[in-house]
């Protein structure tokens, strides 16, 4: 399994609930530091430093986890960031380009790179977190919400992909008020993907609540 952006908070407790489950993690950041301290908390993950942002090095990452491990079974994607505030006239180019980039590029280039192992796995399954900001969103969060509102609609299309190939894989969107103190939960539903059927689950939105 793959985790996409884990040495947050969430990527830590979603590796080792996978872990605990008999799943062999494969943790991705940007900051090596951040990563020898995963290794430590998640015993036997292998870790790889890579800018999920530039498809380039995406694709080498894909290469190399493909070398070492062979295909992967899950990609769960957990990077992304907020920016935001001063109503309308606060949306920044800066921020856009912030979020465009953590937010719905590194989605883009790790599915990409790795639809071919999820389409070809027997519980192939991607998982992104999104926010309720994209049923209702406001002036001062509208750069979050559209970049959240790509990131679930490139999510479905992934899922309509799936179903269209017949694969028995699944594409789920898990939808936070606020990520904070829900780790648990989403690890937890994270692992329970895998008891679904992939038709039961594929391109559902799940909304996690305290």
């Amino acid at each position: 399994m793959l985790i996409a952006g884990a040495t947050s908070a969430a990527g830590r407790a979603v590796a080792t609930a996978l872990t605990d489950a008999g799943a062999h993690v494969i943790a991705v950041g940007t900051n090596a530091e951040r990563l020898h301290g995963f290794r430590a908390e998640v015993p036997g993950a292998a870790t790889y430093v890579c800018d999920l942002g530039d498809f380039a090095q995406v694709t080498a990452l894909a290469d190399a986890v493909h070398g070492e491990h062979g295909p992967i079974d899950g990609l769960i994607h957990l990077v992304g960031g907020w920016r935001g505030g001063g109503g309308l006239a606060g949306q920044s180019d800066g921020d856009w380009d912030f979020l465009h980039a953590h937010v719905v590029a590194t989605l883009r280039n790790t599915t990409r790179a790795f639809n071919d192992d999820l389409l070809a796995s027997p519980a192939g399954r991607l998982a992104i977190v999104s926010s309720v900001s994209v049923d209702k969103p406001a002036p001062g969060g509208a750069n979050y919400a559209a970049a959240k509102a790509a990131a679930e609609t490139w999510t479905r299309a992934v899922g309509q992909g799936f179903a269209k190939a017949g694969a028995d894989a699944a594409a789920v969107i898990f939808v936070v008020r606020a990520l904070a103190g829900l780790e648990t939960e989403l690890a937890t539903a994270v692992v329970g993907l895998w008891d679904a059927s992939a038709a039961s689950v594929n391109t559902s939105r799940v909304l996690l609540a305290p």
